[in-house]
């Protein structure tokens, strides 16, 4: 159970919007109590995991573009490229990725 308590009076104030204390101490110390739940993160399907990598991976390379002369650009920015065109593809979302250089 939890470690972390909300602890209101008879009327249902918060007295106390959080104290750390063992379940026993709060039943005996306290009749109006409530267990703080920590939210769980919800699951994310393969797209939206997909997205949130290909998201990542554009932010990352961002520096790239205003850098016209990097030995590297037009490699950079064909990865881009792919990366913004890999959801419209039958890749997307577990089939391959894009790679830097491919």
């Amino acid at each position: 159970m939890s470690n972390k308590w909300i602890i209101k009076d008879a009327g249902g104030n918060i007295i106390n919007s959080c104290i750390l204390a063992d379940e026993d101490f709060v039943k005996a110390n306290f009749t109006h109590y409530e267990a703080v739940v920590a939210p769980t993160a919800p699951e994310l399907t393969a797209e939206q995991k997909a997205r949130i990598w290909r998201d990542v991976e554009l932010a990352s390379t961002d520096w790239i573009v205003p850098l016209s002369d990097h030995p590297q650009r037009a490699a950079y920015l064909t990865y881009r490229t792919a990366l913004r065109d890999w959801p419209s593809t039958s890749e997307f979302p577990s089939g391959t990725k894009p790679t830097l250089g491919s």
